[in-house]
């Protein structure tokens, strides 16, 4: 009978409502669940962070530190690996706390300033995925122009503008109120509470942010690399037929030179396409959302923005299955090679 009695305490104790601040009127509520799923959460969300930081890492030291790496697409690579490790340093630990508890406990200002710098990040990332591809079709489609039109100039504008534009919009839409607008009332009788950091955007800003930050930078991204797709097989087909003048013309370089691009192609394609699963899902959700009554789950919609931030755990892994360079180049720092003088000019793949 105690034990029915003491049963019946730990439902009670768990259906009842509670809040982020039991104290103050208009509090959100919190997430109450068993220690068991919370110890859970945190320790896969812990994981996630601990995988996108350090393999991003990796990926800086080794473009940054060694010297046969520093191309034009490497130093694209190199800022997205920024933009990866960022969001795993500030955001997935703030997004953790909020994910378990449904509480945010650092005020209004550091939520605007966390919310966008997430969406400014995950832009980034989309508009560095763009100008990759677009990297990749001028090497496997225009190789005989491709040096004259990529040099650092073009490849510091092209990081500049993945970084700026970005910016621009997440913090100027979320500071000025812009994700609010024509929705500002329902936001502040059906959403809006104390100790909450919600999301929000009503159907023109869903609608415009999620057309800015991914179906047309994706749409882009997938016609290039189809374009790129045809022409590498075209090529291919080319060369199979003409080895034997390519080889007597110019030593076969010209062959081996086109089969390493297209096999880059090939590798940052599956970045792209890593990037597109992750995020299409996510957001889906955020342009559907607006216009079905705001009815998709909370929930939901917090596990499919954690299945995006899984992308920058990804990258990382992707690299390591597809780039001889990254494997031996992490051999290196982890022995502790990379500290050995002129450890800079190693050879990691043959020119």
């Amino acid at each position: 009978m105690n034990f029915l009695n003491n049963s019946s305490r730990i439902s009670d104790v768990y259906a009842e409502t509670q809040y982020c601040y039991d104290s103050v009127s208009g509090s959100c509520k919190k997430n109450v669940q068993p220690v068991s799923l919370q110890f859970s959460m945190f320790a896969f969300m812990a994981f996630a962070v601990l995988i996108t930081v350090t393999g991003n890492l990796l990926v800086l030291t080794s473009i940054a530190h060694f010297k046969q790496l520093h191309t034009t697409t490497n130093c694209l690579i190199l800022s997205l690996a920024v933009c990866d490790f960022l969001l795993g340093v500030f955001i997935m630990p703030c997004s953790a706390m909020r994910s378990v508890y449904g509480c945010w406990y650092l005020g209004d200002f550091v939520c605007k300033l966390h919310t966008s710098t997430d969406i400014m990040l995950s832009t980034s990332s989309i508009f560095h995925l763009s100008f990759i591809s677009v990297d990749r079709y001028l090497a496997v489609c225009t190789p005989l122009l491709y040096r004259s039109i990529v040099n650092s100039v073009t490849t510091l504008l092209m990081i500049i503008t993945s970084w700026v534009f970005p910016a621009i919009f997440a913090f100027g839409m979320i500071f000025s109120n812009l994700n609010l607008k024509g929705s500002e009332h329902f936001f502040e009788t059906q959403v809006q509470c104390v100790g909450g950091c919600t999301v929000f955007f009503s159907p023109t800003s869903a609608a415009f942010s999620s057309l800015f930050s991914f179906f047309l930078p994706g749409l882009i991204m997938l016609s290039i690399y189809l374009k790129i797709y045809v022409v590498a097989r075209r090529q291919a087909r080319s060369i199979k037929d003409l080895t034997r003048q390519i080889k007597v013309e110019d030593g076969n370089g010209s062959a081996v030179s086109g089969k390493h691009e297209r096999k880059k192609a090939n590798t940052l394609a599956v970045v792209v396409g890593v990037f597109l699963i992750c995020w299409t899902p996510f957001f889906l959700c955020n342009i559907m959302d607006p216009f079905i009554g705001y009815s998709i789950p909370p929930t939901l919609t917090d596990a499919l923005v954690w299945f995006g931030y899984m992308n920058s755990s990804f990258n990382p892994l992707v690299y390591a299955f597809f780039y001889s360079w990254f494997r031996k180049a992490l051999s290196i720092i982890l022995s502790g090679r990379v500290l050995h003088k002129d450890s800079c000019r190693m050879k990691l793949y043959s020119e």
